[in-house]
This record gives C-alpha cells, sequence and structure tokens, in this order.
C-alpha cells in the first residue's frame, strides 16, 4: 500500500501591498515591544508570507527601520500643515495649532518619534534626513512670521525655532515617562505657547 502524504502549503512570497503591511506591523511592534524586538523574519511570520518576502523590500533591518522613520516623518509633517489649514492666518493662531499637532504626534506615536530621531542622526541616513526637513521648514517659517508680524523679536530663526521645539518635546517626554498625566497635556501646551509668544515679544 502506497503511503498517502499531504503537502504542507508554502507560505506565499508575495502578500497584497506587503511593504505597507509590513511598516504596519513594525510600527505595532515598535509600540508595543520596542524596537529591539524588531525582525524582518518575525514580521514575515506575523503577516503570513515566507521569511525572505520582506527583503524584496528591505535589504536588511536597517533598511526597515529607515522607512519606518521616513514615514514617520511624512505623517508628522501631515499632521503639522492639517492643523495649520485649519486654523486661522494670524501667527498666535498657527503657533497654537502647530504647538498642538506636534506634541499629540509626539505623545501619540512615541516609540515612532523616537526611533525617528534616533535614526535621523545615524550616518549615511541621508534619506530620513531629507524626510525630515520640511515639517522643521514649516517651524522655521512659523518663526518667520512671528517677526515679520512684530510678534517675536528678531535674531537667529533656528535659535528661536529651537527654543519653541525643546519646550514641546519637554511636555512630550514628561508625559511619555509618565511624569505627567496624560490628561494635562492641551493645558501644559496652551500654557507653554503663551509664555513662549510673551518671552519672545519685541522689548519696548
Amino acid at each position: 500500500m502506497t503511503e498517502t502524504r499531504t503537502a504542507t502549503p508554502e507560505r506565499p512570497y508575495h502578500h497584497g501591498n506587503l511593504r505597507d503591511e509590513l511598516l504596519a506591523a513594525a510600527e505595532a511592534t515598535l509600540r508595543e515591544r520596542g524596537q529591539e524586538q524588531l525582525s524582518l523574519r518575525e514580521l514575515a511570520r506575523q503577516i503570513g508570507v515566507s521569511h525572505g518576502a520582506p527583503r524584496r523590500h528591505f535589504a536588511d533591518r536597517q533598511a526597515l527601520l529607515d522607512a519606518l522613520a521616513i514615514t514617520g516623518f511624512g505623517r508628522l509633517d501631515d499632521a503639522l500643515r492639517a492643523a495649520l489649514e485649519e486654523t486661522g492666518e494670524d501667527f498666535p493662531s498657527r503657533l497654537r495649532a502647530t504647538a498642538g499637532a506636534y506634541v499629540r504626534f509626539a505623545t501619540d506615536s512615541a516609540a515612532l518619534l523616537e526611533l525617528m530621531f534616533t535614526t535621523k542622526h545615524r550616518d549615511g541616513a541621508e534619506a530620513v534626513r531629507e524626510a525630515a526637513a520640511p515639517a522643521f521648514v514649516r517651524l522655521d517659517a512659523l518663526i518667520v512670521q512671528g517677526q515679520r508680524s512684530g510678534e517675536v523679536a528678531a535674531g537667529d530663526t533656528e535659535q528661536v525655532s529651537i527654543v519653541l521645539f525643546a519646550t514641546l518635546q519637554g511636555i512630550a517626554t514628561l508625559i511619555n515617562g509618565d511624569m505627567v498625566d496624560l490628561s494635562r497635556l492641551e493645558d501644559l501646551t496652551d500654557q507653554a505657547t503663551e509664555q513662549f509668544l510673551r518671552g519672545q515679544r519685541p522689548l519696548g
């Protein structure tokens, strides 16, 4: 009697829009378990494709991390742009909208934001730095608007932008580190924005 064997189906090599699915699964892993738990083989297992399939889109783990960072900076810029489009043209309104959008992104996507900045400063990460530029150009342009309207003192635009960014990142860090409750996010952001406006006004 001839033994009949049931073939074990192989995992598919292709899987719809595999690149997007890998990025989504990677971000979920990043959020839930941290960057150290990210691997192409494990992501392939989660999605249900062959272990070699992810390499059609990402040559190695670092390429995956770079892609995550690039995607994150794109989403950050989208969030800032949307906030500005939904507010008035005056500088205080645009400042409040930008500050709120940034801090919400930084607290909603804390693990991703950390990856974005660490990857941005990695040697050879030119594509990530290029992806990061639009969001920071918006911040610089906002300060220039404030200077032109007379609501921000003349001076080094980049330095003023760094002060604003450090303030907003500080709020996010306190919340992400459970040192301040998330419920205080809006009030703290509003207060920081008002203090920034008062502190940056021209003298006299």
